[in-house]
């Protein structure tokens, strides 16, 4: 008996499929930097000391925990496009701006790395705004808005433990 070929619906949303394709690819970058943000925040919290082990390690339980949940947000977008969203180290590696920080640096150097890693996922959140706007996707564009406010305002909150 042969199997029926599986149709795939096409989807209809009044955002072009090349236009689809660019947004996913942008939201693809994204993903990878939240990602690789998420892990490094995880890690840090595991192997902080000092001083301010405490307020750090609670600190930065809660900004992986809202990492977690963004990274399922960021990815079911990519499959409202009608895209695979990207989900292994190794294209999380290819994709991200964030580089991985070997070993295991001092709390200071932590908050130091963590600020750099929240500015460079808003970077790539605020680079994607152009397409998106001219693609009038307004649930991507809520995304990156709301990806923006948190990673915007917790960098600030890890600059200002630098501060004397």
């Amino acid at each position: 008996m042969k199997a029926k070929a599986s149709k795939t619906t096409s989807i209809n949303i009044g955002i072009g499929a090349g236009e689809r394709e660019k947004i996913a690819k942008g939201l693809s970058a994204l993903l990878a930097d939240s990602y690789t943000l998420y892990l490094m925040t995880h890690n840090f919290h595991w192997n902080v000391t000092g001083p301010q082990f405490n307020s750090l390690h609670l600190m930065f339980m809660a900004q992986y925990t809202e990492q977690w949940n963004a990274l399922d947000i960021i990815a079911e977008r990519i499959r409202a496009l009608g895209h695979p969203a990207p989900g292994t180290y190794k294209e999380f590696v290819k994709l991200a701006s964030i580089k991985e920080v070997e070993g295991v640096p001092k709390a200071d150097d932590m908050v130091r790395h963590l600020v750099a890693a929240q500015e460079a996922t808003a970077r790539t959140a605020r680079e994607l705004f152009p397409l998106v706007e001219k693609a009038n996707d307004q649930p991507t564009a809520d995304v990156l808005t709301q990806r923006l406010d948190v990673h915007e305002k917790t960098a600030w909150m890890l600059r200002s433990l630098l501060e004397d």
